[in-house]
């Protein structure tokens, strides 16, 4: 993978990202200085705290400024702000043409909102991500069942097998039932013993 998709599938994987939360993340929800993420109304309704790794933060820094000239475009041409969370349309109606409410990965064209019927800009469709990744996939004969979710698991199972503790992953994942956290330590938990068999051991 390259490019944007390249960046979206390692934010995922890097941060625990469901795809609708990296498709949905603004400008505003980045934090460099702290490397990490806001995730807004994730499943559940809640916001939460997640990571932003150091080796993207060059990488999304040039993305910013590649899409900041399409947000000035659309400024430049009169076009409606982005869909705003919530309430927060009526309350702030000009809060969606400020940069900070930017989508991240904003979509090529314009369309219609569903629900006002407004021509503004989009998040990227899922579909875009999707086909890049099964792509990838296929490139590179992973014979395993694999989709962009995967990379959300992979992060939990790396995580726990790093010595990180439960409660922590519960939170960076926005998981609200302890128990569903749970399922990784069974896929993490392998070789729990964390030795090596002589037999896997290299020769001296």
């Amino acid at each position: 993978m390259q490019g944007t998709t390249w960046l979206m599938a390692a934010l995922i994987y890097g941060g625990g990202l469901r795809i609708e939360e990296c498709l949905t993340l603004r400008v505003k929800d980045i934090d460099f200085e702290r490397r990490s993420l806001r995730v807004r109304s994730a499943k559940g309704g809640k916001d939460r705290q997640t990571l932003l790794p150091k080796n993207l933060v060059e990488p999304l820094r040039q993305h910013l400024s590649r899409i900041r000239d399409i947000h000035e475009e659309d400024r430049k041409n009169g076009i409606k702000g982005v869909a705003m969370p919530g309430a927060l349309e009526d309350k702030y109606p000009n809060a969606g043409k400020e940069w900070g409410w930017f989508w991240v990965f904003p979509s090529r064209t314009l369309s219609a909102d569903p629900v006002s019927k407004i021509i503004r800009r989009h998040h990227m469709f899922p579909s875009t991500l999707q086909k890049a990744f099964k792509r990838a996939a296929l490139k590179a004969a992973i014979a395993k069942q694999a989709s962009v979710h995967t990379l959300r698991h992979s992060f939990a199972t790396h995580v726990l097998e790093a010595g990180y503790d439960i409660r922590t992953l519960q939170e960076l994942l926005g998981h609200a039932n302890l128990q569903t956290t749970m399922i990784y330590t069974h896929v993490a938990g392998n070789n729990t013993l964390g030795v090596v068999s002589p037999l896997d051991m290299e020769t001296r």
